[in-house]
């Protein structure tokens, strides 16, 4: 049965258009950052690794370790530890700012082991002839290992995106704004069944179209 404290569908969207504009701002920003410093890291826990470039045991290990940590916790968990730094940095333990910190942590760690996979699959013949021709590690990295894993790469990033929106979702619990918020917060906490399934139908809707539009960059890519 329909609560009767739920929002009329015709004033749904007064609430669900703002929320869903903070999602796309909030996931747009941490996955700007995930793959500006998770990128690098994969390639560097790869490349310091027997197979790399530049093999190198101590610095592998140390980042190796720094990466799994960062996926070890449970997202919720994760939030609560680092509460510290986020009070730090941004002065504050809720809201839009509240919730950067631990997606971001979560999601470069995450998109580090998902280029660095990707990266290891492509065939050790290509990288041999680049030295063999000359090139330098940087132009080797970059012409050859990330142009030939990047439909990895592209696959990566989809898997990566749809796990930050489902972050945010969760971020809603501290007031981070967007759809998670408002379903925890209307939804959920004010038994608002119609904004609850409208923040549902929202979220998989985003989901789905994220990644049949990374499978086909995927396809596209593939040769």
């Amino acid at each position: 049965m329909t609560s009767l404290l739920a929002t009329p569908w015709a004033d749904v969207d007064d609430l669900l258009v703002p929320a869903l504009g903070e999602t796309v701002r909030m996931v747009g920003i941490v996955m700007a950052i995930v793959v500006l410093l998770g990128g690098p890291l994969g390639l560097l826990i790869f490349n310091t690794s027997p197979l790399g470039l530049t093999p190198h045991r101590a610095v592998h290990v140390s980042i190796s370790w720094v990466a799994n940590l960062g996926r070890s916790l449970p997202f919720l968990v994760l939030m609560a530890a680092i509460i510290p730094v986020t009070k730090l940095v941004f002065g504050t333990t809720i809201g839009f700012k509240a919730a950067i910190i631990p997606m971001s942590v979560a999601g470069i760690a995450f998109f580090a082991r998902l280029t660095e996979n990707a990266v290891r699959e492509v065939p050790r013949e290509l990288v041999d002839v680049g030295l063999a021709t000359g090139a330098t590690r940087w132009q080797i990295m970059r012409g050859i290992q990330l142009r030939e894993a990047l439909p990895g790469l592209v696959a990566g990033f989809t898997l990566n995106l749809v796990a930050m929106i489902e972050y945010s979702a969760i971020a809603g619990a501290i007031g981070s704004g967007g759809v998670g918020y408002l379903a925890v917060n209307y939804g959920y906490r004010r038994f608002d069944d119609h904004i609850m399934i409208a923040c549902i139908v929202v979220l998989i809707a985003m989901v789905q179209a994220i990644q049949f539009s990374g499978d086909r960059a995927v396809r596209a890519l593939t040769h």
